[in-house]
């Protein structure tokens, strides 16, 4: 058992510190919201703390799971006084892998270790602790992080040192979102020509053509009409533009990673605030003129 700190209990906090306490740590919870905070002890347990710098005191680790790395950022500056030297910081935000490296070598001037350990596997299997996790950092802080990482997590994937797991989130989303793109696409084709979408689903779940999308996207979140993923397509923009940084940064062209970006950021302003990134179909739907139909999950 660790005596942990977690900062952020969103969408996917929430269940990740859950599985935290159900795994028998002693769990000091701290987000913005102190209401959020109340009820989350009350239904899960662990003990609430009033900021940051009070969840650190103590602790062998703080466990971070923020929109971007700006908010991650502030809260490791709180945590820079509170945590004791030796202590790790465990970023699992999908955050900027250049930014991350600044934040690790200034909590290093107090003698905390920092390791980022983004995930991929959305609300569902953050519920369930089978997230997969993309982790950077020196292998002896990986080592001391795993037993953590474990109970949120069923594979961990060591990508390199710190920045490397965010650098590997950032290019499995600009994968999916493109497989999600021309999907939907294809979707819209089919449906002119007079294929039922939901037929066309499971055509491509039996056929070369499935990606993730195709299995746990459009029948549960797009034919039914719900977008209610768990994933914001605000973020989903956040992680593409993370993505082609690392290129930029790398020297490599990519023209079709650039589009891709185009076209969510274009979804996100078009749709607004507030949406889910599933709901980036509706505007391939205006471009084709047509809504896709006939989604019972």
């Amino acid at each position: 058992m660790a005596r942990l700190a977690f900062a952020g209990i969103g969408n996917m906090g929430w269940p990740m510190a859950a599985n935290l306490v159900r795994a028998g740590h002693e769990v000091a919870v701290s987000d913005l919201s102190p209401e959020r905070v109340a009820r989350f002890v009350s239904e899960i347990g662990g003990r609430a703390a009033h900021g940051v710098a009070e969840a650190c005191a103590g602790a062998e680790a703080l466990i971070t799971i923020l929109p971007t790395s700006r908010e991650v950022a502030m809260v490791a500056e709180a945590a820079a006084g509170a945590l004791p030297a030796g202590a790790l910081f465990i970023d699992m935000t999908s955050g900027n892998p250049s930014r991350t490296r600044e934040i690790a070598r200034m909590l290093a001037l107090h003698g905390i270790r920092m390791v980022d350990c983004p995930v991929s596997g959305g609300v569902p299997r953050a519920k369930t602790g089978e997230l997969a996790i993309m982790a950077g950092g020196e292998a002896a802080d990986l080592d001391a992080a795993e037993p953590i990482l474990r109970a949120m997590g069923s594979s961990i994937h060591r990508c390199g040192p710190v920045g490397a797991g965010q650098a590997m989130k950032a290019l499995n989303n600009l994968v999916s979102a493109g497989g999600f793109l021309i999907g939907i696409e294809a979707l819209l084709i089919g449906q002119k020509f007079g294929l039922e979408p939901g037929l066309m689903v499971d055509v491509l779940n039996a056929s070369t053509g499935m990606n993730n999308s195709t299995q746990k996207k459009f029948r549960q979140f797009v034919l039914s009409r719900r977008f209610d993923s768990g994933f914001a397509l605000d973020l989903m923009v956040k992680d593409l533009s993370i993505a082609l940084d690392v290129g930029k940064e790398a020297g490599v062209p990519t023209p079709l990673a650039a589009l891709t970006r185009e076209l969510w950021a274009a979804a996100a302003a078009h749709l607004g605030p507030g949406e889910d990134h599933t709901a980036m179909a509706k505007l391939a739907e205006r471009l084709a003129g047509q809504v896709l139909a006939g989604g019972n999950t």
